[in-house]
């Protein structure tokens, strides 16, 4: 038997009670996207019961759905995938990580500065394509780097290859994560953004590298290694985890790369495991970039691709599919949006068209999880599996 959880980065269905206080009321991922093209053509995720979950444009509702459905809030504060990615494996943060609307201290860029031996420029919130397009010319020139955060909680070092090779900009990076540790900053993770090519046409290349703060606490894929259940991650779960748990991991390129690295897996590791997937375009492309079309061309590539996965899956596998926050397309901000989540499921061993209702938190799907492997609970969330398992 093998569990399978696709997160579908930044696909939130509609604000989080406490959405006004992050400035996020209004926001929803899902039904504002399919507002704004004219309708979503969804059928295999309707099938499992996305339609029943919200009114959303082009998307059906259906009277007995194949799947499990249901909605999660998110108990941790913040809105960000490491937070979101932790708590669906049983983390609630009670101190939110640390975030820089004005930039970093100006004496922790001095000591960066300091240890590096190059000066920063940037040191301010920005869209990463922006700031290259804005400093690139200046970084080019001086050789200084290009530093810069966001609405999440990270430390992000942005450098053309030909100015600094990219095992030195991953060393730039260590030294970051060290002096913010150091420092007692809880910043969830530093990131390398190496790019190429001339302004204003600069492209930023795959061989990002996040160093991440590790799991502030015991999770789902620590218990399931210590069960000797392996962990499979595909895309950036290996990143926010910091590696801890992950028995193997494949980095992806792009949304398709991570359906075709996950059907791989499927077909390769035939065992009892755990399959951990993160589709990071949804947030990356589009979200963040306020382009609800490139938005639901990617929810229709991916749904195109979801009878393969389904296709891939074992006689008792189970499949969830679900999100980590929001990243409304529509709205003014370039940010992440408090939202609530979607969680569809499917397989043998689960019931058909059941609504398991609104979970208070993400951490219910990993304590599920936990349930199906038969391994000990996790310390947050409520298993729900006995209102979808056949027996």
């Amino acid at each position: 038997m093998r569990v399978i959880v696709i997160v579908l980065d930044s696909v939130g269905i509609g604000e989080m009670p406490d959405a006004k206080e992050y400035g996020d009321e209004g926001s929803n991922t899902l039904v504002n996207t399919a507002k704004a093209v004219g309708g979503l053509n969804i059928p295999n995720m309707a099938r499992l019961g996305v339609g029943n979950l919200a009114d959303i444009p082009g998307v059906q509702k259906v009277e007995n759905p194949e799947g499990v459905y249901g909605i999660m809030m998110e108990k941790s504060p913040g809105k960000d995938s490491t937070t979101g990615h932790w708590e669906l494996m049983g983390i609630i943060l009670k101190k939110p990580f640390d975030i820089f609307p004005n930039g970093f201290p100006k004496d922790l860029i001095e000591e960066f500065e300091r240890r590096t031996g190059r000066k920063v420029i940037g040191n301010k919130p920005a869209s990463g394509t922006e700031i290259i397009k804005e400093l690139g010319p200046e970084h080019e020139k001086t050789g200084a780097l290009i530093v810069y955060t966001s609405a999440d909680s990270v430390f992000q070092i942005a450098a053309h290859k030909e100015v600094v090779p990219l095992e030195e900009l991953y060393r730039y990076c260590e030294i970051a994560r060290q002096l913010l540790d150091e420092a007692g900053f809880k910043v969830a993770r530093v990131i390398a953004r190496p790019f190429i090519g001339k302004w204003p046409n600069y492209t930023r290349t795959p061989e990002r590298h996040d160093y991440s703060l590790p799991p502030e606490d015991e999770t789902l894929l620590d218990i399931l290694n210590e069960e000797g259940i392996p962990v499979y991650g595909v895309g950036k779960i290996y990143d926010l985890f910091a590696g801890r748990g992950i028995t193997e991991s494949w980095k992806t390129k792009d949304n398709m790369d991570g359906v075709d690295k996950t059907i791989m897996v499927m077909k390769e590791k035939r065992h009892k495991s755990f399959i951990f997937t993160n589709l990071v375009d949804f947030d990356t492309k589009y979200g963040h970039r306020n382009n609800p079309e490139g938005y639901a061309k990617a929810l229709e590539d991916f749904d195109r691709r979801l009878p393969e996965i389904i296709d891939a899956m074992m006689e008792e596998d189970v499949l969830f599919i679900t999100a980590d926050h929001g990243c409304d397309p529509t709205t003014p901000s370039t940010d992440h949006s408090r939202e609530v989540v979607p969680v569809l499921g499917y397989g043998n061993p689960l019931k058909k068209g059941v609504y398991i209702g609104v979970r208070e938190t993400f951490a219910d799907l990993g304590q599920t999880i936990a349930d199906i492997f038969d391994v000990r609970p996790l310390k947050n969330g409520k298993s729900f599996k006995m209102l979808i398992w056949k027996e």
